[in-house]
């Protein structure tokens, strides 16, 4: 897809405000960082995304959705190819507020959604009130908030400051090592101290928080997107206890390794469609 054609599309998204607009084709990736007038529901059917907003990353799994809220500037990046991304954006629910629709979350897909989400898979492009499709769209968007109720709790903070850019460059290429503070300050110029309090400053949470979160979100990654075992996945991501690992997974995730791996054949058993 060109910029052109790019610009086009997200310009649609926005132009009728009252009415629901579907875009079921391949990814949202490569836009600009850019914003709608409309709340954005995303599924993908394969694959793993990762949405930047809020000076925050957040990691889609398998059998989930993504909520945004209008107005919140996002850019989804998208790690591995899919089969199909189901995008509908709805109208601002300003005459029937909900605290739900306000803030960004990642959602488990139940097979009432799924079901739902595949029947509108050949309706594209603005769907205007008073036709069956709008009113179809309209309960799909009205029972989110009593059907998703536990969202998945992985939210990894991001920072623009170039200070702490080395170290988190450090991190993510050698998270199968043992990695201290002490050893990271020494790699990256930084004295304990002071990369400790950058660490707070620039990201609100601390060095070892971080890299826990770091950690589980690529653990949830390999066990998508990849063939090892969870054994080896464990290992690759800086565990050297295949139980400390399970344990810390489940306190961060609401699931065991081997149960969260489960949603990669879950989603490969899906009838991926044919809309492009």
């Amino acid at each position: 897809m060109d910029q052109s054609t790019k610009e086009n599309l997200l310009s649609a998204i926005d132009e009728q405000p009252q009415h629901t607009y579907v875009w079921h084709s391949k990814f949202e990736d490569r836009f600009r960082h850019h914003k709608h007038l409309k709340g954005q529901l995303t599924y993908v059917e394969g694959g793993v995304i990762f949405l930047y907003a809020n000076d925050k990353s957040y990691f889609l799994p398998g059998r989930h959705y993504l909520w945004i809220p209008a107005g919140v500037e996002h850019h989804l990046a998208h790690r591995y190819r899919s089969a199909i991304v189901r995008n509908i954006y709805f109208e601002s629910n300003a005459e029937h507020p909900n605290p739900f629709y306000d803030k960004i979350g990642i959602y488990p897909v139940n097979n009432l959604l799924l079901e739902m989400l595949k029947y509108s898979e050949h309706w594209n492009g603005n769907i205007a009130p008073g036709t069956p499709q709008y009113d179809f769209l309209n309960t799909l968007k009205n029972i989110l908030p009593d059907i998703s109720k536990h969202p998945l709790p992985i939210v990894v903070p991001t920072t623009d400051n170039e200070r702490l850019r080395p170290a988190l460059q450090y991190i993510h290429q050698h998270l199968s090592e043992e990695l201290t503070l002490a050893k990271i300050a020494a790699a990256t110029g930084f004295s304990e101290r002071t990369l400790s309090r950058v660490f707070l400053a620039s990201l609100d949470i601390s060095f070892f928080q971080y890299l826990k979160l770091v950690r589980i979100t690529k653990a949830m990654e390999k066990l998508l997107e990849s063939d090892l075992t969870i054994s080896e996945i464990a290992y690759e991501v800086g565990y050297d206890s295949i139980s400390s690992f399970s344990n810390t997974f489940f306190k961060m995730t609401g699931r065991r390794p081997s149960s969260f791996k489960e949603l990669k054949i879950a989603s490969l058993s899906q009838d991926p469609g044919t809309t492009q």
